[in-house]
């Protein structure tokens, strides 16, 4: 009659597969502040004040308030869509690319141009309802810039543009900066020779003006 044979075997099994286990859920608990620490996107959708028109690389206001963020904390890449000398229908026009980068919040800073080429102004309106609507059927969470024109358009040409911005943040419910360029008024250096797009010192003020209201629309973990 053979002799039973030690289960060696069963027992190397059940250490090889606790050994395993072990390593696995090790691994889970190391990798759980990555998740936690997961980036998000916002977006930066406007005209060339956004895509930093005359300035060298880096020193556009998306890129100003990429640096605001991550020293603050905030786990978001910040994507700079910015296409000079866009209206707001080519906002319209493209705004399916918008769409397909599955941003979480996206900045929405259109209108300028319209207003500089004199543009119907309940075309602008009508473009940028169109925007936010399409903006918040997405769940995307939306920042609205308003933005104002030189005082030789005229007092009322002016004062009915910059409505347009206040009464589509009401519609909507949107975050809401009513003039991007408010904390630029009478600092020198923070305008290019046009008087119209900012400088690099002006983008860091820009960037400056959008972080209060833009901070509440994000998540730090």
């Amino acid at each position: 009659m053979r002799a039973p044979v030690p289960c060696f075997w069963f027992y190397t099994v059940e250490v090889d597969v606790r050994r395993v286990l072990f390593v696995s859920l090790s691994l889970l608990i190391l990798l759980r502040p990555s998740f936690a620490a997961e980036q998000r996107t916002l977006i930066c959708f406007g005209d060339s004040i956004t895509a930093g028109y005359g300035l060298p690389s880096g020193q556009g206001f998306p890129e100003a308030l990429q640096r605001k963020l991550d020293r603050s904390g905030y786990h978001y890449k910040v994507d700079n869509q910015g296409t000079p000398g866009a209206t707001t229908k080519d906002a319209v026009a493209s705004l399916h690319t918008i769409l397909a980068l599955h941003p979480d919040v996206v900045i929405v800073e259109y209108g300028g141009n319209d207003g500089l080429r004199g543009l119907p102004l309940d075309v602008t309106q009508q473009n940028l309802d169109l925007i936010l609507t399409t903006l918040a059927n997405a769940h995307i969470k939306t920042l609205l810039a308003g933005i104002t024109l030189p005082p030789n358009y005229g007092s009322d040409y002016i004062q009915s543009f910059e409505a347009i911005f206040r009464e589509l943040a009401a519609k909507h419910h949107v975050a809401f900066v009513p003039m991007l360029y408010k904390n630029l008024a009478h600092v020198t250096g923070t305008l290019q020779e046009d008087g119209i797009h900012p400088t690099a010192k002006g983008s860091e003020i820009i960037a400056d003006t959008l972080m209060p209201t833009l901070t509440p629309l994000l998540r730090k973990n």
